[in-house]
């Protein structure tokens, strides 16, 4: 089991998504696995193994080579270019209104919001509106933000498979003190777990088209927000991830708001540096909203 756990960590790519992309299924609790070594220990040290104890130090090592960077103390102050939040505030929030108290509250330069509702998108630019003069919706998601919007326009991300009316995707040109930067808000469509495996063939052409829009951006830098179902690590993200860098530093699991499981809302960016990641209390949402500070001078391109 220690040998069998080792490997899953380190050849994950290796599990087949060809039926009920299990592959992907696995990656999405990929850091889970860590709670497999907790079991075998306990079984190790009741048997009073030596060898069993030994074997362990493989998933060990292989857990703390993909995760343990995660840990290391990043800079929550200092130097950085933006501060953004992202969050799905939910189409069945009760409270809009406190919802964008507390996300004003943690003085971000940008907020991505998705999953906005007609009736509840008036409460949202009323109550931002203070602190953040400029925004920009495009069906359901939309950008705010304490510095100048231009070029905002919508983002075709839709699935083929999908006949009915859907937007889900923005992008808009940020005009900061430190020069402009190409901003994408996008909802990637959910995925579900049945009896079949994972269903995520939409997310993943939607995530596709998101990927192939930003490969054709020509500005840099271009910093992503967004609800996109799915970890760092699923390869059903692998047009974006392979495209731009992702937090540095923080797990910042985010769903669902009452046990989360897995950071489904990321935040990325090419030509800079995505520092420590963070989860921010919850509001009237399914899914907690997340911040993290973005720095040009550290970039990786």
């Amino acid at each position: 089991m220690a040998v069998l756990t080792a490997g899953l960590l380190v050849f994950h790519r290796a599990v087949p998504n060809s039926v009920g992309r299990v592959g992907s299924l696995l990656e999405a609790f990929l850091p889970w696995l860590g709670l497999v070594v907790v079991v075998l220990l306990g079984l190790a040290l009741l048997r009073r193994s030596a060898t069993a104890l030994l074997a362990l130090l493989l998933p060990v090592a292989a857990w703390a080579y993909h995760f343990g960077g995660l840990f290391l103390p990043g800079a929550t102050t200092g130097a950085h270019d933006l501060v953004v939040v992202q969050h799905n505030v939910s189409d069945e929030n009760a409270d809009p209104a406190g919802t964008a108290r507390a996300l004003a509250g943690a003085s971000p330069d940008l907020v991505a919001l998705e999953e906005l509702v007609p009736a509840a998108l008036p409460v949202y630019e009323k109550t931002l509106a203070p602190d953040y003069p400029y925004h920009a919706v495009r069906g359901t998601v939309g950008l705010w933000s304490k510095h100048p919007l231009a070029e905002a326009r919508l983002l075709d991300i839709k699935p083929r498979g999908i006949t009915e009316s859907w937007s889900r995707g923005l992008r808009a040109v940020v005009r900061t003190p430190r020069g402009e930067v190409a901003a994408y808000v996008a909802h990637l469509p959910s995925v579900r777990v049945g009896a079949s495996g994972l269903a995520s063939s939409w997310r993943d052409e939607s995530a596709g088209l998101l990927g192939e829009a930003i490969a054709a951006e020509k500005r840099k830098p271009v910093i992503l927000m967004g609800d996109l179902n799915g970890t760092v690590d699923d390869r059903g993200l692998d047009p974006l991830t392979s495209r731009l860098n992702v937090a540095e530093r923080g797990f910042a699991f985010s769903f669902p708001a009452g046990f989360p499981l897995a950071r489904i809302d990321q935040v990325m960016a090419r030509s800079a540096a995505v520092g420590h990641i963070r989860t921010l209390p919850a509001t009237g949402s399914d899914h907690l909203p997340v911040a993290a500070r973005v720095r040009w001078h550290a970039a990786r391109s």
